[in-house]
């Protein structure tokens, strides 16, 4: 089993990595495999609707790390994003990704157990944690809970890692991600209803 990180700050073993990195441990001691992906600084492109990732899965948008978060995503078993709140909201570099990755891959990501981490230096973090939760809820992918909502604070990864009640929420997150997978291991999903579409016009 493998759980898919995504370091959603441009920082790249910053405050969101501290947290990503206490998730690692506690999945580790539990015998799970985990891989980073980290967003980075370069320039993230947002969709434009334009639909040509219905034909093949794939963003037509090849010059940022859209389709290797997508390939990675796929492979993975189970996935935790974590993002720094930037005014009360995930970075819109990462929205921007997530939103292209996720239209990508057409509902495959369906019943794979996904977690959010978010990192604040004081306040926000329950509006980006609700913000990184809905694109888990809008994919039927079962949403892995902690002790507290996913969250650390801090300026800086000292701080961070002085935030021992976030730490321990960060350990609890990765053991309970441990211990979904080995619920769902060899299990399916109810069969699915043929999909309904309504367009709320008159």
């Amino acid at each position: 089993m493998q759980v898919l990180l995504v370091n959603g700050s441009p920082h790249e073993k910053g405050c969101t990595y501290t947290a990503l990195m206490e998730v690692a441990s506690a999945l580790e001691a539990e015998g799970v495999q985990w891989k980073l992906f980290q967003l980075g600084k370069k320039p993230v492109r947002g969709c434009v609707a334009c639909g040509g990732c219905s034909r093949n899965s794939r963003c037509v948008f090849t010059d940022d790390g859209c389709n290797a978060l997508i390939d990675d995503m796929l492979a993975a078993d189970g996935l935790i994003v974590g993002s720094p709140v930037y005014y009360a909201g995930p970075n819109g570099a990462l929205c921007a990704v997530l939103d292209r990755a996720f239209y990508a891959t057409g509902g495959a990501m369906a019943h794979k157990p996904g977690a959010a981490v978010v990192s604040c230096r004081r306040g926000g973090a329950s509006a980006t944690f609700d913000r990184l939760n809905k694109y888990f809820t809008i994919n039927e992918m079962p949403v892995v809970s902690s002790q507290y909502w996913n969250s650390v604070h801090g300026k800086t990864p000292d701080e961070v890692r002085q935030d021992l009640e976030g730490l321990q929420t960060m350990r609890t997150l990765g053991r309970n991600m441990a211990w979904v997978l080995r619920g769902l291991a060899g299990s399916a999903p109810a069969a699915p209803e043929a999909r309904v579409w309504t367009n709320f016009i008159r």
